[in-house]
């Protein structure tokens, strides 16, 4: 008899890890862009003043949470090339920043998708493939 619990594969605990990994060059995205900016605001400053003054900036900008998660140039567009095979009633793994759980794709239409989970019931839930990473599960091997 199988385990109730399954087992998240190898290649979702990749994708969840590499997802982390893409929101730390968001962040590097987001502080080298405020550089340049600040740097072509402020011309007399120093390099190292204009890069301090990007640096708090983008922390002051990340501690507003509907602008830190709209700022996902890098995650975003990875995001939506691994989940662009996906078709309604594929498997698949939702990554979530708290959690990995299996669901089923429902339903697609641009950079929506809607995904429902054994624990929802009958309703699914609908989200953007530039904010969740939605993995496809691997074909069974024959």
């Amino acid at each position: 008899m199988r385990s109730p619990v399954r087992a998240v594969p190898p290649n979702v605990e990749r994708a969840a890890t590499r997802a982390r990994f893409l929101r730390v060059i968001d962040a590097v995205l987001a502080w080298l862009l405020a550089w340049a900016i600040v740097a072509l605001a402020l011309e007399t400053a120093t390099s190292s003043t204009s890069a301090i003054v990007a640096l708090l900036g983008v922390v002051l900008a990340a501690l507003l949470g509907p602008l830190r998660r709209g700022w996902r140039p890098v995650s975003a567009l990875v995001s939506v090339s691994v989940s662009r095979p996906l078709r309604p009633g594929d498997h698949a793994w939702l990554v979530l920043p708290e959690r990995i759980e299996p669901v089923i794709v429902t339903a697609r239409r641009g950079l929506r998708i809607v995904v429902a989970s054994p624990h929802q019931g009958i309703e699914g839930l609908s989200v953007r493939r530039t904010r969740i990473l939605v993995v496809p599960a691997e074909s069974p091997a024959t």
